[in-house]
């Protein structure tokens, strides 16, 4: 059977909690990267959305990372993502949804919010994989699509406020619940961890990030990171991808 593929954007938190699933795993599989802008046409015909990241396997389509992890968690139980004890297992399950949807988002629109007058800074994470002057058309690109983004996106400052209440209210709730043994949920790395440290990871950029940018971030870009870098939580996600991260299953990027 052929390994499976990943579909994914290599700047993206929820890219980023899928890729690290397989390699938590050791799944073999081959990865092919899309650009924002430009996958839509590839992903609807998929799965209907316009979304990564998405898993093919099997003749499958799997899109969005929750859903992959529970896939990954049926054929490859070991070493297990979801705890054995009930309780345990739905405390994790409603971390991981927690910080998917009151997170995740949030942190994304944030970043971008600061990264759309930057298309250079853009080109470098999403097409860092891509020759300097294929990465200078796609900056030109983003450019001229400014506008259309920031409407679509709703980057505007009052949307970028609440995105940071949201991000200040998930890095307290990490704080918060975080064991002395520095897991989320019981004594050992679960997919609540996973979860948080991935979709925080856009905003701490820990060393073990497989797909850092490419060039200096643009000083508003840095300060706003600047911000939450102090944060027990940050340091939390800096240590559990230094503890966790492990090394990459893929057989090809």
């Amino acid at each position: 059977m052929p390994h499976p593929v990943l579909l994914q954007f290599r700047s993206s938190h929820y890219n980023e909690k899928a890729r690290w699933a397989l390699d938590h795993k050791g799944v073999p599989h081959e990865r092919r990267t899309l650009l924002p802008g430009m996958h839509a046409r590839t992903t609807r015909a998929l799965t209907g959305q316009s979304t990564v990241p998405i898993l093919l396997r099997g003749g499958e389509a799997i899109g969005d990372s929750t859903r992959i992890i529970a896939a990954l968690e049926a054929s490859h139980p070991e070493p297990p993502l979801y705890p054995a004890d009930p309780a345990l297992r739905e405390r994790a399950l409603a971390l991981e949804d927690f910080f998917d949807e009151e997170v995740g988002p949030y942190a994304r629109h944030a970043m971008f919010y600061l990264m759309v007058s930057h298309p250079d800074f853009v080109a470098s994470l999403f097409a860092g994989h891509r020759s300097a002057l294929f990465r200078r058309g796609y900056g030109a690109i983003v450019g001229l699509q400014r506008r259309r983004i920031v409407r679509e996106m709703n980057l505007v400052s009052k949307a970028f406020d609440e995105s940071c209440e949201r991000i200040e209210a998930g890095f307290s709730r990490l704080e918060a619940e975080v064991s002395p043994g520095g897991y989320l949920v019981g004594e050992r790395f679960s997919v609540a961890d996973l979860t948080a440290a991935a979709l925080l990871s856009i905003l701490v950029f820990p060393d073990e990030n497989p797909h850092p940018p490419r060039i200096t971030p643009p000083a508003e870009v840095r300060e706003f990171l600047d911000g939450w870098s102090a944060r027990p939580g940050a340091e939390w996600v800096r240590e559990t991808y230094r503890k966790h991260r492990g090394r990459s299953a893929a057989l090809s990027e």
